[in-house]
C-alpha cells in the first residue's frame, strides 16, 4: 500500500485539522472529514462528512484530535454540534486492521480497538512534537493570564506544578516576562533545572508553604496533585490554570466550590492553527509512514 492508495479519516478537532487535512491531500491520500470547522472557501480535497460514522466507513486510518477525551468518552470537537464519542459501533466501518493515531486513547476506546484489531498511536507525549507546538501553547497561556486577572505578570507571583517539557518553556517565558517564579516538581533534576533558570524550587510536599500568597497557579501535571486541602491555602484572588491532559492536576469542582477563578486551557495550540497544524502533520505522517512500511 502507498499514500494514492490511503483513506484518511480526520474526526474532531479545531482549525489545526483543516491543515492536517490540506497536508494529507497533498501527501496523496483520499481524505474524508467531519467535526473540526469547515472552512467558507472549502478544503481542495477532502470530502465532508455528514458524520463520525460516514467519515470512519472504510478508512485505513483515523486521526483524532490531540487534546484528549473527555470523561464520557468524547473526542475534542468544541464547535461541533454533536458529541463525537467513538464507540464500537462507530469503529466498526473502519476497514480491517486500521489504525488510530490520536494524542492519547482512554481505556474505553483502547477496549473498543482491542476487540475490532485497530491499532493505536499515542503521540501526545512525545517531546519532539510538545517542543514544536509549545510556543503556541505559551502565547495562548499568556493570553488567558493576561485576560482572567487584574494583575501584571510581571512582579506577579505564579508557581507552576509540573515541570516538564511544557513547564519548562513556560518557567523561562514566566521568568523573562519579571514574574516571581516558583516551581513545584517531584523531579529533582526538573526542580534542579528550574533553579538554573532562575526560579525557586520545591518538592510537591512544600505545596502547602508555596501556595499562600500565590497570584496564579499553572499546573502542567496529568495527575490530581492540587486537591481540596492546597487550594484552601490560596488567596480568593488566585487564578488557576490547568494546561494538563485529563484528569488535570486540578481539582476543579474543589475550585469552583472554593469561589477560586479556574481555567482548563486545554487545546492552546489552537492559538496558531496553522503552525501548530503542520507541527501535528509531522509526527502524524511519520507514523503513517512506518504504518506503510510494516504493511509491504
Amino acid at each position: 500500500m502507498n499514500w494514492n492508495q490511503l483513506v484518511i479519516a480526520i474526526v474532531g478537532g479545531d482549525r489545526r485539522e483543516q491543515e492536517i487535512a490540506r497536508c494529507a491531500v497533498a501527501a496523496g491520500a483520499e481524505v474524508r472529514a467531519y467535526g473540526f470547522p469547515w472552512p467558507e472557501q472549502g478544503l481542495a480535497g477532502v470530502r465532508a462528512c455528514d458524520s463520525a460514522r460516514e467519515a470512519l466507513e472504510g478508512a485505513d486510518i483515523a486521526l483524532f484530535p490531540i487534546p484528549g477525551i473527555a470523561p464520557d468518552g468524547a473526542l475534542f470537537a468544541p464547535q461541533c454540534e454533536q458529541r463525537i464519542v467513538p464507540d464500537r459501533e462507530m469503529l466498526a466501518g473502519m476497514r480491517k486492521g486500521g489504525h488510530i493515531i490520536l494524542g492519547w486513547a482512554d481505556p474505553k476506546l483502547k477496549a473498543h480497538c482491542e476487540a475490532l484489531s485497530i491499532a493505536l498511536h499515542e503521540y501526545e507525549w512525545d517531546e519532539d512534537l510538545m517542543l514544536l507546538r509549545g510556543p503556541a501553547i505559551v502565547e495562548g497561556m499568556l493570553k488567558v493570564l493576561i485576560e482572567n486577572t487584574d494583575i501584571t505578570i510581571h512582579r506577579a507571583r505564579i508557581c507552576l506544578v509540573g515541570q516538564g517539557t511544557i513547564g519548562s518553556l513556560v518557567t523561562h517565558t514566566l521568568l523573562a516576562l519579571g514574574a516571581r517564579v516558583h516551581v513545584a516538581a517531584r523531579n529533582a533534576v526538573q526542580r534542579a533545572a528550574a533553579h538554573a533558570a532562575g526560579a525557586e524550587s520545591h518538592d510537591l510536599t512544600e505545596l502547602a508553604q508555596v501556595l499562600p500568597g500565590t497570584d496564579i497557579v499553572i499546573a502542567s501535571v496529568p495527575a490530581r496533585v492540587l486537591g481540596r486541602e492546597l487550594l484552601q491555602t490560596l488567596p480568593k484572588h488566585a487564578l488557576l490554570v490547568d494546561l494538563a491532559a485529563p484528569p488535570g492536576g486540578i481539582d476543579r469542582d474543589a475550585a469552583q466550590e472554593l469561589g477560586l477563578k479556574f481555567i482548563w486551557a486545554r487545546g492552546l495550540g489552537a492559538r496558531a492553527p496553522i503552525t501548530v497544524g503542520r507541527s501535528q502533520w509531522s509526527g502524524v505522517q511519520r507514523r503513517i509512514e512506518n504504518i506503510l512500511k510494516e504493511s509491504q
